[in-house]
């Protein structure tokens, strides 16, 4: 029996895939690789030795989805798959509820037909909008801010409808606060599709010379810096969550709950370029802008659930985190290679499906 892993080559997605792997599970792929890159899934197998089935499909092809279900024993899924672009989503609203939603709509169509009614959704903190109550806990109000964070919250509602509708489903919702870092090998790490979105890949992308200078939007926020606070969660940690999810939802008859995944610590951008300039011995040039509207002072989780029901926590500080990024970024400066190696461990076709041999 397989766990499928949606959006698997992408920065979370893979490091998910590590984890299962050293945890022994067998595992299937899905992805379009529309932004994210096969190299990621090769450097998978090189850090693990195990070898997975890959198929390069979209969730929306629901003819080729049904395939994957059709040719493999799946248990359970863990779906990463999505647009994720906060301001993307603002430009190009209907682009990404028509892919986010209606392609967990076709999934979860495929898993109630080949009866697999284990599901690990990835959400994210957008879902709590501008809340000014922290730490933020599970029961928060909900209200997402921009078409990004309304399409993990309606996935969400999407979800609870159908568990309603049939109790035998066991759903773990994980909202994630801020992942950065890497895999500790420095083999696979975040690589974003031009300038990047996040702060950790920005800060990371001036320390290697690719970008010139960081941009702090705001130093007037009521913080001890005036700089925005956030939950910042290692990747590695964030990954094994989804194992823990996994194993959760295993035991269970039936169910549904959501579960923060962030460290309960917040950290100001100033005290983040800080701590990357100590890890990587560079200086971040900055200069600062104006806050960005949307943008909270203060935003961090209350991890306790997830610690209490599923026995987890996370447990690598922000050192680590800086200290990872930057190998990283340091050992690939340009991201991924996007040519696999001819004399390395080469995907071979078969059947849609893609086979990496160690």
């Amino acid at each position: 029996m397989a766990i499928l892993v949606t959006g698997g080559a992408g920065y979370i997605g893979s490091h998910t895939c590590v984890e299962l792997l050293n945890e022994g599970y067998e595992i299937v792929v899905v992805d379009n690789f529309s932004n994210s890159s096969q190299e990621a899934l090769r450097r998978v197998t090189e850090i693990t030795g195990k070898s997975f089935k890959l198929y390069q499909l979209d969730l929306l092809d629901k003819e080729k989805l049904e395939a994957v279900f059709e040719e493999n024993k799946i248990e359970a899924v863990i779906h990463f798959a999505g647009f994720k672009a906060v301001g993307e989503s603002v430009e190009l609203p209907l682009k990404y509820y028509q892919n986010n939603i209606t392609g967990t709509i076709v999934l979860c169509e495929l898993m109630k037909k080949y009866h697999v009614k284990n599901l690990v959704f990835s959400s994210s903190a957008t879902v709590y909008g501008m809340t000014d109550h922290v730490p933020i806990r599970e029961d928060a109000q909900l209200g997402a801010v921009n078409p990004y964070g309304r399409t993990k919250l309606m996935i969400e509602e999407i979800l609870r409808d159908l568990h309603h509708s049939d109790q035998t489903w066991n759903i773990a919702i994980l909202r994630y606060f801020n992942p950065i870092g890497a895999h500790a090998s420095g083999r696979i790490g975040e690589d974003p599709t031009g300038i990047p979105n996040n702060l950790m890949p920005y800060i990371s992308q001036v320390a290697v010379g690719k970008l010139e200078r960081l941009t702090i939007h705001g130093n007037d926020y009521q913080t001890k810096d005036g700089t925005g606070i956030r939950d910042y969660i290692h990747i590695v940690d964030l990954a094994l969550g989804h194992i823990k999810a996994l194993e959760k939802i295993k035991r269970r008859s039936g169910g549904v709950d959501a579960y923060n995944l962030g460290t309960g610590k917040g950290y100001s951008v100033s005290e983040m370029v800080d701590a990357f300039e100590k890890a990587s011995g560079k200086i971040i040039s900055t200069t600062i802008s104006r806050r960005r509207p949307g943008d909270a002072a203060t935003c961090y989780a209350n991890p306790t659930k997830a610690k209490e029901q599923l026995d987890w926590h996370a447990v690598r500080g922000i050192d680590e985190m800086c200290q990872d990024s930057w190998r990283w970024q340091q050992n690939n400066p340009t991201g991924y290679v996007k040519k696999v190696n001819k004399e390395s461990r080469t995907p071979v076709q078969s059947n849609a499906a893609v086979f990496f041999n160690v």
